[in-house]
């Protein structure tokens, strides 16, 4: 085990630990309250009493798991690593998400009912993991010090669902991913998840790759971004209400990328002990996980045993493009003003005021559906930032591009866009993406969002992006694309005003984007004030 905690230490570049001479008890068996087993490992390095790091998972106490929990003990904590309800030997079924507050605040006070339990307790890890610690935060006793949620969300679920669409690929390859974790043979393989994406009605997909109608994946699909039936697993209401200091570790290219920002904004408008940072990281990146890492040692641990956290400024980004961090003392920055970049006739994108043009038009087939290139997803098989020019030469995909930049455009905050849209179906999605073009051509995505609608003539479409911050490059040019999709990242739009659940038939929408003085179709950038 020595080598792999010394390779861990050097791939997560983590500070020396205090000792290498830890000792793991496996299998605890933690009574929960409705009379329900759940097991964990404790892990306790030589010495005296020390803080205690709970970690909450549905993923097993091996592997990634018992990894984390090395690490941590190795660096001053005695480690509680419990498998959720429902998972790796814990009573029950796995059904994702419903048990996490119930369960977690009862093992929160079997912990400190513990002869070793010192008095302080900080929660930790990520996605998953740290949806576990935002169920617990709000009304959390005096003894949890510090939470460290990494790559995740308070309302988890949600992130996967946007206004009105569904996000087919996470919601479909988790549910399978959690569905055979513990089987020895999987049963699977990617070609039939790929043909289940693309197969109808959505309602069925997880029937086809598992045999059988998974919960999770059920829920998403037929319980939209607005359904009363997430109010009691979504967190993000009570947030505010958090007073445990937190540290949240997020990515530019992660999908909770925007929630987590939302948690923080309401952490700090609430008045709370909370900062961020923002890297260059995908879900699962392991530079991403290395920082939190330090972070729960070195930040969580200082708050544990009474003592001042090291400063730094409480927002820090890493301005990708410039390839540089940025300290700031809130979200969004100062400094940065919103400025429209006006959609145009002939495919401009200019910051002038749009002139009199007939509208730009396309038409969406869902028989063949835009396709997802990049962008954040919760695997990184074809995540990220890519070339998007083989999409952008589709007749369904619209661009509108900025001459080439005199000078270098740094832009950092949120991000929104208007379209006036017209649509030939009642049913449509809108699906907006900023793209940085290089003097080569090379156009690839910085950011985008997708939102459904239900046109009524000529429609205003609002549609939010993931934030930003981003480096122009002088010489590069903006694109903006608008299309009605990103098949399978979110679920093809059958146009056939059904649910995405059930539909079955597809219709074609002929689609128009007007950009004229009345109609002033915009992306809107953070740029610098004055500039």
């Amino acid at each position: 085990m020595n080598l792999v905690s010394h390779l861990a230490q050097r791939l997560l570049r983590l500070p020396p630990p205090i000792t290498r001479d830890v000792e793991v008890t496996r299998d605890v068996p933690v009574t929960m309250p409705d009379g329900g087993v759940l097991l964990a490992d404790h892990w306790r390095p030589a010495g005296a009493a020390l803080p205690t790091l709970l970690i909450r998972t549905p993923y097993g106490r091996k592997g990634f798991g018992g990894l984390f929990a090395r690490v941590c003990a190795e660096r001053g904590f005695q480690v509680v690593i419990m498998s959720v309800r429902g998972t790796f030997g814990s009573v029950g079924d796995f059904r994702a998400m419903r048990h996490e507050r119930a369960d977690g605040l009862a093992t929160i006070e079997w912990i400190t009912e513990q002869p070793w339990f010192d008095g302080t307790l900080a929660l930790a890890g990520p996605s998953y993991l740290g949806y576990t610690q935002w169920s617990v935060a709000a009304g959390a006793p005096p003894q949890v010090k510090s939470m460290v949620p990494h790559v995740t969300s308070s309302r988890l679920a949600l992130a996967f669902l946007p206004r009105g669409g569904f996000g087919l690929d996470t919601s479909l390859r988790w549910s399978v991913a959690t569905a055979r974790q513990e089987r020895r043979f999987k049963g699977y393989r990617e070609k039939s998840v790929r043909e289940a994406m693309n197969s109808l009605p959505m309602g069925e997909a997880d029937l086809r790759v598992l045999g059988e109608r998974w919960p999770f994946y059920q829920d998403c699909v037929h319980h939209d971004n607005e359904d009363s039936f997430w109010k009691e697993w979504d967190h993000s209401p009570s947030v505010g209400e958090v007073t445990v200091p937190a540290s949240l570790v997020a990515g530019w290219e992660d999908i909770f990328l925007a929630d987590q920002i939302a948690d923080f904004v309401a952490l700090r408008e609430a008045g709370r002990d909370a900062r961020l940072v923002i890297g260059p990281w995908q879900h699962g990146s392991l530079a991403g996980f290395g920082v939190a890492a330090r972070e729960t040692v070195e930040w969580s641990g200082a708050h544990c045993r009474g003592e001042e956290p090291p400063r730094r400024a409480r927002v820090r980004l890493f301005v990708v493009g410039a390839e540089e961090w940025r300290h700031y003392d809130t979200w969004p920055p100062e400094g940065y003003g919103a400025r429209d970049w006006h959609l145009h006739g002939g495919g401009a994108l200019s910051t002038a005021a749009p002139r009199a043009a007939e509208p730009s038009r396309y038409r969406y087939d869902p028989a063949d559906p835009t396709p997802s290139v990049g962008g954040p997803m919760l695997t990184r098989r074809g995540a990220g930032r890519k070339d998007n020019r083989a999409l952008e030469a589709r007749s369904d995909v619209l661009t509108f591009t900025t001459e080439p930049l005199a000078e270098d455009l740094e832009s950092v905050g949120e991000v929104g866009a208007r379209v006036w849209l017209r649509s030939s179906r009642p049913d449509t999605d809108v699906f907006v993406r900023l793209c940085d073009v290089s003097p080569r051509g090379r156009s690839v995505n910085v950011c985008d969002g997708l939102v459904n609608v239900r046109p009524d003539g000529v429609t205003r479409v609002e549609v939010a992006l993931t934030p930003i911050a981003y480096r122009f490059p002088r010489g590069h040019r903006l694109r903006v694309q608008v299309s009605s999709g990103a098949h399978p990242r979110f679920a093809r739009n059958t146009g056939s005003g059904e649910h995405h659940a059930v539909a079955r038939e597809l219709f074609a929408a002929d689609q128009e984007v007007l950009h004229d003085p009345e109609h002033p179709s915009a992306i809107t950038l953070p740029c610098p004030a004055g500039g």
